[in-house]
């Protein structure tokens, strides 16, 4: 196993934390489908074998076959409106009456109408739209139209950024946790320092992140036949949030160069910001961007891209051609999901939450010195765990312990970078939900500093 210390994930699943959790599971059942599961599904890290059985969910809630319940913060991002929205659910089961399915050559109504809808949300002339069945498939139309409509192969991307799991998303990805032992990788892309306000050796010389975008147009003008920028408008898995500045200049630097700024929004769309879309916080515009996860609804894998209609020159080849390309069902609950953040005011209510974590969040950075810092945005945040500040080494075991604490007692999260806990719960959690969440949150922090 690699160095705890180089982990992307927190709860990987062949550590001695992850025993330690199956050591505590008692149920016969639940050992029984476990074994089951490890037995028919071929392994992979950070998947199978898996934590626990689940029988159903409801709201924020994950209930596995004991009747246990989690609150669920993590959700693949998929659970922007929570687990089951019965107003969402009650679409699907109108439309699975009327054409579940729409075969390529054929064009259906909630297709269109959601494409109308993308475009109606997009500033300026963003209005051109494809439909895939995942966020990582998105990626790959986007980086095929760049390479159509600027001529050139080569793009940009972040060290340790994620992108999708398939070979030409890994290509353009940072994580070597998904690039190793795969051999040869897509060529053509170079990768730049993700940019830190908070860490890191530029923003250690007091120069922010803005030497970040120097660095990106020190290599555009390198390389010379750089077509696309690859980025996260705000990173999820650790909570990296640049600043205006930086978000200005990159756009100024790709409109410089005639390079296509690809935001891949995948997991932060749809209020989790506290806007529709993250990039509305920086006053700018991407060429391409990329959706995905929420815009399923929590129901269906559901993914899109949307471009200028400059950009509408790729008649001659394929993009996609997906056998779900427009999913009639994916395309109502994309719908619903839009009708109901509108009905029910959910980007004002995700601002107020905004205000309230960052002052629990502020509070709990006060009376434990094993947090380092803490960074986010609407329902999106990030604590980092450190075992000195002065140092900033990762607490990576200290993260572990606090998220198995938390899992006992009922609370579910990500952990990234081996010690920045990721939190991001359902945008429909109510503020005595929040603050049950972050009551376990602080026990299981007390625990992990060894002060109980």
């Amino acid at each position: 196993m690699a160095d705890a210390h180089n982990r992307t994930e927190g709860d990987i699943n062949l550590s001695s934390a992850r025993r330690d959790w199956y050591a505590l599971i008692s149920d016969p059942e639940t050992i029984s489908y476990l074994r089951e599961d490890e037995a028919h599904f071929l392994h992979q890290s950070l998947s199978t074998p898996c934590l626990d059985v689940l029988a159903s969910c409801e709201g924020i809630y994950l209930t596995d076959i004991q009747g246990k319940t989690y609150m669920d913060f993590h959700g693949n991002n998929v659970h922007q409106l929570g687990y089951r929205n019965p107003y969402i659910v009650e679409k699907l089961k109108e439309q699975l009456d009327i054409l579940p399915f729409s075969p390529r050559r054929y064009t259906n109504i909630p297709a269109i109408e959601l494409a109308k809808k993308l475009g109606d949300l997009m500033p300026s002339d963003l209005n051109r739209v494809l439909f895939a069945p995942g966020g990582t498939s998105a990626i790959s139309m986007a980086l095929k139209l760049a390479r159509v409509v600027t001529g050139k192969h080569k793009v940009v991307s972040l060290w340790d950024s994620f992108h999708g799991a398939s070979l030409d998303a890994i290509s353009a990805g940072g994580e070597l946790d998904f690039r190793k032992d795969m051999g040869p990788m897509m060529p053509g892309v170079e990768r730049i320092p993700p940019p830190m306000t908070y860490r890191g050796p530029f923003a250690a010389a007091g120069t922010g992140d803005l030497a970040y975008a120097d660095y990106l147009e020190y290599v555009i003008e390198k390389e010379g036949d750089i077509g696309a920028f690859l980025i996260e408008t705000i990173r999820n898995t650790d909570v990296q949030i640049p600043s205006q500045a930086y978000w200005q200049k990159v756009r100024e630097i790709c409109t410089k160069h005639n390079v296509l700024l690809i935001l891949d929004e995948i997991p932060i769309a749809f209020g989790r910001t506290g806007k529709m879309f993250a990039f509305e916080h920086y006053g700018i515009e991407p060429d391409i961007i990329c959706l995905g996860k929420g815009l399923g609804g929590g129901i269906m894998p559901m993914a899109a891209i949307v471009a200028r209609d400059s950009y509408n020159v790729a008649q001659h080849v394929s993009l996609g051609h997906f056998t779900h390309e427009k999913s009639p069902l994916g395309s109502v609950l994309a719908l619903a999901m839009f009708e109901y953040i509108g009905q029910n005011n959910i980007l004002e209510k995700v601002g107020e939450d905004e205000q309230f974590m960052r002052e629990e969040l502020a509070r709990l950075q006060r009376e434990f010195t094993l947090i380092g810092d803490v960074r986010g945005i609407g329902l999106l945040w990030g604590i980092e765990l450190v075992t000195s500040r002065e140092t900033r080494e990762k607490a990576v075991k200290q993260a572990e312990t606090v998220m198995y604490e938390c899992l006992k007692n009922g609370l579910s999260f990500k952990v990234s970078q081996g010690n920045v806990i990721q939190l991001s719960p359902p945008l429909i959690i109510t503020r005595p939900q929040l603050t049950e969440a972050l009551k376990i949150l602080r026990n299981a922090l007390k625990t992990a500093s060894g002060s109980v």
